[in-house]
């Protein structure tokens, strides 16, 4: 007997290439470990402030010591949201103007922004303008909300920077696509490609022509591994594009810098008080963010600017070391192979394509390594979970995608763990190879 029938929508949901691995893994029982380097999940501890608010949820003095979790504000708590300003204060950026909101996560955030700013078919019809390679929930937000998206696409080099098309080439699909929005992650997910002052301006500048809103995603603020400045989009202003005031807007979370995915606590930031009393009218219908995890992000607010800053530095030893050391060795070892450079994130792309055959397919090797892949290290079976590159790329039918030779890695993992992993994707290769 059938069952009635499922929206085109979710007919057609396939589980996102981040979470691919992990999924095909699971059904996987011949005691194989993984070492699951394909999603961004932070394994270090929270901010000790975090922590302490963590420890004491139940102790007298702390809003849940009887059992009660209540509702907050749709807008969120003030202290969280100060929370937020004083990070980005800390960071050396003016918050004096600025309007915030708390949201589950940096995801609904994203959903936020795309019906906010994005127009969907019809006469008003204005897209989500994205970069790719792109972090594919804005795709999947896009899609659910029934908005299009739109893309430019960066160019890998042999030496793993990335590289935007030109400022004209940009100019003439904003024209023509008419977007209502650009997003650009400054310290990016999935490339690791740090965005310099100058493009971040000249994109405010394209911004302001053609009238869109400029969407910052800034889950990886200060963890850049390159002399110079933090940058952001609070660091641009009216002498760098007039007319940007007011269309600004970042996407902040505490998943990334702060160790706490699990916490799903973010905010949509911006210094248009339309914008913001909207946001905070639309997000009404989901009541608000859980007020537990608000509560721990919560102690921040009161974290001195110097003490926060040695924090970032902390974060950045950790990553950078890794980074550094995953590119090295991925090179010796896959020689040919192409990895991007470690300048932010805590990402690599590591593309394949001068070492593989012209038929390869990243999507089946990261799946051959999740059901099948193994190597023995020190007795152990092992294999290496990463994700296919391909799906952060919107490619028009007919052309080649640029992801079908790349994996990302993400660098979540243990230090001991991540120094194995250029070892195990180069044997995992070669076996898949033959």
């Amino acid at each position: 007997m059938s069952g009635p029938t499922l929206s085109a929508h979710f007919a057609s949901r396939t589980p996102s290439v981040i979470r691919m691995a992990q999924i095909e893994f699971a059904a996987r029982h011949d005691g194989t470990q993984a070492y699951n380097a394909a999603i961004g999940n932070v394994s270090l501890p929270m901010h000790p402030a975090m922590q302490q608010r963590l420890r004491t949820l139940g102790e007298p003095g702390s809003p849940f010591a009887q059992g009660v979790v209540g509702y907050t504000a749709t807008v969120g708590l003030a202290e969280t949201n100060a929370a937020f300003r004083n990070v980005i204060a800390a960071s050396g950026f003016d918050t004096t103007d600025l309007f915030s909101q708390i949201t589950d996560g940096g995801s609904q955030a994203m959903e936020l922004v795309i019906v906010g700013c994005c127009g969907a078919a019809g006469s008003n019809e204005r897209p989500l303008l994205l970069i790719d390679a792109a972090y594919t929930n804005y795709k999947a937000f896009a899609e659910r909300l029934g908005r299009r998206t739109v893309s430019i696409t960066r160019t890998m080099g042999p030496d793993g920077r990335f590289s935007l098309p030109s400022e004209a080439e940009i100019d003439r699909v904003m024209a023509a696509e008419k977007p209502g929005a650009v997003v650009v992650i400054p310290y990016d997910n999935p490339t690791g490609h740090l965005y310099d002052r100058a493009s971040l301006a000249a994109l405010a500048r394209l911004c302001v022509k053609h009238d869109a809103w400029y969407v910052s995603d800034e889950a990886y603020r200060e963890l850049y591994y390159v002399e110079g400045p933090p940058v952001s989009v609070w660091g641009l202003g009216e002498a760098d594009a007039p007319g940007l005031v007011g269309r600004r807007i970042s996407i902040e979370t505490t998943s990334k810098v702060w160790n706490a995915c699990g916490l799903r606590i973010g905010a949509l930031v911006t210094d248009s008080a339309v914008f913001h009393q909207r946001a905070v009218a639309e997000n009404t219908a989901s009541l608000c963010a859980n007020a537990i995890g608000q509560h721990i992000f919560g102690a921040v607010a009161h974290v001195p600017h110097a003490e926060l800053q040695q924090w970032f530095t902390a974060q950045r030893a950790y990553y950078g070391a890794m980074l550094k050391d995953f590119t090295v060795r991925t090179r010796e070892l896959i020689p040919g192979a192409v990895v991007s450079s470690p300048d932010a994130s805590i990402y690599s792309v590591v593309d394949l394509r001068a070492v593989v055959p012209a038929d390869f397919d990243g999507v089946a090797f990261v799946r051959w390594c999740a059901r099948s892949g193994r190597r023995e290290v020190d007795g152990r079976p092992l294999t290496l979970l990463t994700a296919p590159m391909a799906g952060f790329y919107s490619v028009p039918a007919g052309r080649p995608n640029p992801g079908r030779t790349q994996l990302r890695v993400a660098y979540v993992l243990p230090p001991d763990q991540m120094r194995l992993a250029p070892d195990l994707l180069a044997g995992l290769l070669s076996d898949y190879l033959r």
